[in-house]
């Protein structure tokens, strides 16, 4: 089999090298046989359209004709079943720029994956003060620190390049958003791959919602335009919006704006543990609330199995 399969977003991929069902396709009737599966998998999907709430978040999306959502079970389903992540039973939804669903075969599609932390009102009163430069000198020195232990461990090195958008926060929509360039490298130096980590922060009265956008990098300028719609869209139900905080009954996050933005690579030891050796197989990652490994990095480490 050649590398030509991985376009179609590791769906086909998954299902032939990891449902027992189907061993690697060496033939025509085989490869026909996984494209059914493949077909059958989609067909089973629940997309919504239109206004649709977020049980779990108390929040409600109000899609724009083109866009539809896929609900919890749906949207756990692709992150394990589909694209090989670790089952993360917080996810509560998938926002796709497409009714199709055929979308998610396409390696130039993004998605976003949305969560919900409830850990309390996060106070923006640091929001105008914090110098976005030097947290991100901070970041990517810490990122450089850890490459040591990471390539111990068998897992590639990582750079945080830059910012991909520079972190915004809107005092008024009490929404934030922001973009990082990571790149990957393989532990034995032998390739490098971008990901583009596109992160937005909805913050509400117990809690924010988190909406992580899954992307190739070369997309950047595809997710940069469509992202403002997907904050538009995007609200806590009334009574659970930022403006309904009570200081004497609602619990206070212990960290602020700051935090949102520099605790993604903070917790990226954690990440690496969790992803263990799936990291080098053939398939979409996402890491929910921490990077999104796009389809370059699998085709980076997961070709060896294709040849």
């Amino acid at each position: 089999m050649t590398s030509k399969l991985w376009p179609a977003l590791g769906l086909l991929a998954a299902f032939a090298w990891n449902t027992p069902a189907f061993a690697a396709p060496a033939d025509e009737p085989a490869a026909t046989e996984t494209a059914n599966s493949a077909e059958s998998f989609l067909s089973a999907l629940h997309p919504a359209t239109g206004t649709v709430t977020i049980p779990g978040a108390q929040a409600t999306l109000k899609l724009e004709p083109g866009y539809s959502f896929l609900p919890a079970d749906d949207a756990q389903r692709v992150l394990s079943g589909l694209w090989n992540n670790p089952p993360d039973k917080s996810v509560l939804g998938m926002i796709l720029p497409s009714t199709d669903m055929h979308v998610l075969l396409d390696d130039k599609v993004w998605a976003v994956v949305v969560t919900f932390v409830d850990e309390g009102y996060v106070s923006d009163a640091d929001a105008a003060k914090i110098n976005y430069d030097d947290m991100l000198k901070d970041m990517q020195a810490a990122t450089k620190d850890e490459n040591a232990d990471r390539i111990k461990q068998g897992y590639p090195a990582i750079e945080l390049a830059g910012w991909a958008e520079p972190p915004h926060y809107d005092s008024a929509s009490h929404k934030l958003y922001w973009a990082r360039n990571l790149r990957f490298k393989k532990a034995d130096g032998g390739g490098e791959a971008g990901s583009l980590n596109y992160d937005i922060r909805v913050l509400g009265r117990r809690g924010y919602l988190s909406l992580n956008a899954v992307a190739p990098m070369d997309q950047l300028a595809q997710v940069r335009a469509d992202m403002p719609k997907v904050l538009e869209m995007t609200e806590f139900d009334a009574g659970q919006r930022y403006t309904d905080y009570n200081a004497s009954t609602d619990k206070l996050a212990a960290y602020g704006i700051g935090a949102l933005v520099a605790g993604g690579i903070a917790a990226k030891a954690g990440l690496f543990a969790k992803l263990g050796a799936l990291l080098f197989a053939l398939k979409k990652f996402v890491i929910i609330g921490i990077a999104a490994i796009g389809a370059a990095i699998s085709k980076l480490f997961g070709r060896k199995k294709t040849q």
